[in-house]
C-alpha cells in the first residue's frame, strides 16, 4: 500500500472515531437541558460534567493531526505526520473509552441503582479498552511478533498536489460532523424548557457559542464551495492553500463555541460559574495548544533545523 493511500486510510478511521465523539459528547451536553436532570443524583450530575470533558479532550486529540498537517507539514505527508495520527488516535480512544462508561452509569443508575450501573458502566469501559488496545497489542505481540513494524520505513516523498487537495477535503470532512452535532444540540437546547431557567450570563455565552460554531460550519464548507465554483473542480496550487488557510481557521471558532457550552453546562452542573469559567478556560486551552500552538512549534523548529 502507497504512503498516500495508508494516510488516507488513517484520515477515514478518525472519521470514524469522530462520528462516536460527536455522538457522545451531544448526549452529555444535551442531558444538562433535559427535565430529568436536574432529578439524577448529585454524584450523576458531577459524572456527566466529567464525561463531558474526556470527550473534549477525545476531539481535541482527533483533530490535532489535521491541524500539524496543514501548518507544519503544509499538506505534505512525513514518517512523523503517519506516526502522529496513529499515536493521537490512540490517545483519543482513552477518554472515549471513560466517556462511554459514565454515559452508560448516568443513565442507568436512575432506573436500575447504583450497583447495577456502576457494573455495566465498568464492563462497558473495560470491553473499550479491551477491543481498542487489548486485543491488537496481543494481535501485533504475538501473532505478528515483536520485530513489526508499524510504521513502516518508507522514505518521505514529496506529496503530489492531487492527494494533498483530497486530504484537505478529508480533513474538513473529520472537523465537520463534530460541528455538525454541536450546533444540532445547540439549536435544541435554546427551545428547552430549562435554557429559560440559566443564568442571563449563561444565555449570552450559549448564543455566542452557537454563533462562532456557526461561522465555523460556515468556512469549513468553504473549501468545497470554492472548489466546484470558483475552480470548476480543478486542482490547482492556489486551491489547495486556500482551502489550507480555511480549514485551518475554522478550529478557532469551533474551540471557541465547544469551550463556551462547556462553560454553560460545567455552571449548571455545579451551580458555580467560576468552576465553568475554569472548565472552558481548560478546555479552550487544550484545543489551542493541540490545533495551534503545538505544530506552529514544530513548524518552526523545522525551520530552525
Amino acid at each position: 500500500m502507497s504512503t498516500v493511500r495508508k494516510f488516507k486510510t488513517a484520515l477515514d478511521e478518525t472519521r470514524l472515531l469522530m462520528l462516536g465523539a460527536q455522538i457522545l459528547f451531544g448526549f452529555e451536553f444535551n442531558a444538562v437541558f433535559q427535565e430529568g436532570f436536574k432529578e439524577l443524583p448529585r454524584s450523576s450530575r458531577m459524572l456527566d460534567g466529567i464525561a463531558l470533558l474526556l470527550m473534549a479532550l477525545s476531539i481535541g486529540l482527533l483533530i490535532a493531526p489535521s491541524a500539524r498537517h496543514r501548518l507544519t507539514e503544509n499538506g505534505q505527508i512525513t514518517a512523523q505526520l503517519r506516526r502522529s495520527i496513529t499515536r493521537f488516535a490512540g490517545w483519543a480512544l482513552l477518554p472515549l473509552a471513560g466517556s462511554l462508561g459514565l454515559a452508560l452509569y448516568i443513565v442507568l443508575a436512575k432506573t436500575f441503582g447504583f450497583w447495577i450501573a456502576s457494573a455495566a458502566g465498568a464492563f462497558f469501559t473495560a470491553l473499550a479498552l479491551v477491543f481498542w488496545f487489548g486485543l491488537e497489542f496481543a494481535y501485533r505481540k504475538f501473532a505478528l511478533g515483536r520485530s513489526t513494524k508499524m510504521n513502516g520505513h518508507d522514505p518521505d516523498k514529496p506529496t503530489p498536489l492531487e492527494a494533498r487537495i483530497e486530504q484537505m477535503l478529508t480533513e474538513s470532512r473529520i472537523i465537520i460532523p463534530g460541528a455538525q452535532a454541536l450546533m444540532g444540540f445547540q439549536l435544541i437546547a435554546m427551545l428547552s424548557k430549562t435554557f429559560d431557567e440559566l443564568p442571563h450570563v449563561s444565555q449570552i455565552i450559549h448564543a455566542l457559542a452557537l454563533g462562532t460554531d456557526a461561522v465555523a460550519l460556515v468556512i469549513l464548507i468553504a473549501p468545497a464551495a470554492f472548489h466546484r465554483l470558483a475552480f470548476n473542480g480543478a486542482d490547482t496550487e492556489r486551491f489547495f492553500r486556500l482551502g489550507s488557510a480555511l480549514v485551518t481557521a475554522a478550529l478557532l471558532p469551533l474551540a471557541l463555541g465547544i469551550s463556551g457550552d462547556i462553560y454553560v453546562a460545567v455552571a449548571r452542573i455545579t451551580k458555580a460559574s467560576v468552576i465553568g469559567a475554569a472548565a472552558a478556560a481548560l478546555s479552550l486551552t487544550l484545543f489551542l495548544a493541540f490545533w495551534y500552538v503545538q505544530p506552529l512549534m514544530l513548524r518552526y523548529t523545522k525551520v530552525s533545523l
